[in-house]
């Protein structure tokens, strides 16, 4: 048995999730993605080994074993029709993940999904995906986690699905709500003003202008997107003004989105950490990732459930 347990992560992105994974005392040695960008990312902060390309072009046997396989599918071809959508030609992409579970059997896995996935075809896709995983000999759990209950100064829910290998007394606990949650003043308080060319400054479209896009210092952010002209306000912006229904305005004073530095600090990427890729690019890395604190604190609670496998020696060199 390896020191650390092992993780290969499917569809990567920059990494939110595999960094957390790592800081909770998991050893990523493989991972996967198409974008380009993403990937240089990754390899700038990761020693493992990063395929850039389609999944479906990759051969499964070259694909080391792990204890761990982590991925956030996407979730388009999810037809509202029902459960038989699952075999969608556009959910490829899902079929990969589960077949890579299916042949590689780790003790467990992680899936992460946008919160619509709990409503779409009135709950049956959900219904359709655990059982799919199940048939692949896992117990399967989810819940609706929200980042800001972890630590992360952002609200951005997300169903987490966790399977676990049958066989070995296994079981899976979610983490418990942090009792305090982090401001953006906490967060981004001590940044210094951001260079234009790190700020999207494209006008702002009729869309951004239905709702409010400001918090102030001494609350969480609203989710950060990963379309850079939605990203959100910074708190030092004034408050926008609602006019009617779906129609704000700005409130006089200097209004600027969040940096990408910023974003990538309110999505808990370490300070400092570079992103490949021009202004765009960067905003999409950043707002399709998981938070690296929220992705901790799921793996701390996948180290308690392996426990029973480690040995007790090197679970104490894990968790220590």
């Amino acid at each position: 048995m390896l020191l650390k347990p092992t993780v290969v992560s499917l569809f990567a992105g920059a990494g939110g999730m595999d960094l957390g994974l790592e800081n909770a005392g998991f050893d990523v040695i493989w991972a996967n993605d198409i974008d380009k960008d993403a990937c240089e990312t990754y390899k700038s902060w990761s020693n493992a080994y990063v395929h850039q390309g389609d999944i479906s072009k990759i051969n499964f046997k070259e694909i080391p074993e792990s204890d761990v396989i982590v991925g956030g599918f996407p979730c388009q071809g999810f037809s509202l029709a029902g459960p038989r959508k699952i075999n969608d030609k556009r959910n490829t992409l899902y079929r990969y993940f589960v077949k890579l579970v299916e042949e590689m059997q780790p003790y467990a896995f992680v899936a992460e999904n946008v919160k619509g996935l709990l409503t779409l075809g009135n709950g049956a896709i959900l219904e359709a995906i655990i059982s799919d995983f199940k048939s692949k000999n896992y117990d399967v759990t989810y819940k609706l986690l929200n980042a800001a209950h972890y630590s992360v100064p952002q609200d951005r829910w997300r169903v987490i699905l966790v399977g676990m290998k049958r066989g070995y007394g296994l079981n899976y606990n979610f983490p418990e709500k942090h009792v305090k949650q982090t401001e953006l003043i906490e967060t981004i308080g001590m940044l210094p003003e951001p260079r234009s060319k790190d700020v999207c400054e494209a006008p702002f479209s009729s869309r951004y202008m239905s709702r409010n896009r400001r918090r102030g210092w001494n609350e969480v952010s609203y989710t950060i997107p990963a379309m850079a002209k939605q990203v959100t306000l910074h708190p030092s912006s004034p408050e926008m003004i609602k006019l009617g229904r779906d129609e704000w305005r700005f409130g006089r004073g200097k209004t600027r989105r969040f940096s990408w530095q910023e974003a990538a600090v309110i999505q808990t990427f370490p300070y400092g950490m570079d992103f490949a890729g021009d202004l765009t690019s960067k905003y999409k890395q950043i707002g399709n990732a998981v938070p690296v604190k929220l992705a901790e604190e799921i793996g701390k609670q996948i180290i308690k459930s392996l426990n029973r496998i480690y040995e007790p020696e090197k679970l104490a060199k894990v968790s220590g």
